[in-house]
């Protein structure tokens, strides 16, 4: 199916670029996420006509992004967990743990956007987590993890 990018899409295309994808990326995620429109002649006319007005949008987001980036970039965020003596925690710390604690210290953003490059943390120490707060903005940060007694 052919779509019109409505936002930058990551490994799919720019703002405005018209792209071939598979029908149900298109049907189940882009079209009812509002980042794509189906490739009509009158949806490129209206694109065409509300081109400016999208760009505009997508620099302001991108602005935000940043400014949110500069202030959680480097940031320290510890999690407390069970653990045994031996380092190792009794479950795991995940993205929506790291999603919580992130929320207690004012920053909302969604687990979906947290990524842990090593897989899921289970040990105590200190772990790096990349959150991508835009498709060109991704804050580092780093997950302290203390043990707690069993």
């Amino acid at each position: 199916m052919q779509v019109i990018l409505l936002e930058k899409v990551k490994n799919v295309g720019d703002l405005g670029a018209v792209v071939r994808v598979k029908d149900g990326y298109a049907r189940n995620f882009l079209i009812p996420n509002r980042l794509a429109r189906r490739a009509t002649d009158a949806a490129l006319k209206e694109f065409e006509a509300r081109r400016a007005e999208l760009e505009k949008i997508a620099a302001e987001k991108l602005a935000e992004a940043e400014k949110l980036n500069e202030k959680l970039n480097g940031t320290t965020l510890e999690v407390s967990q069970k653990a045994g003596v031996d380092g190792r925690l009794f479950g795991s710390v995940t993205n929506e743990d790291i999603a919580q604690a992130l929320g207690k210290q004012g920053y909302a953003i969604e687990r979906s956007r947290i990524t842990l490059p090593n897989g899921l943390v289970k040990t105590i120490g200190e772990h790096p987590v990349r959150v991508s707060l835009h498709t060109d903005v991704v804050a580092e940060i780093t997950l302290v993890v203390q043990g707690e007694a069993a």
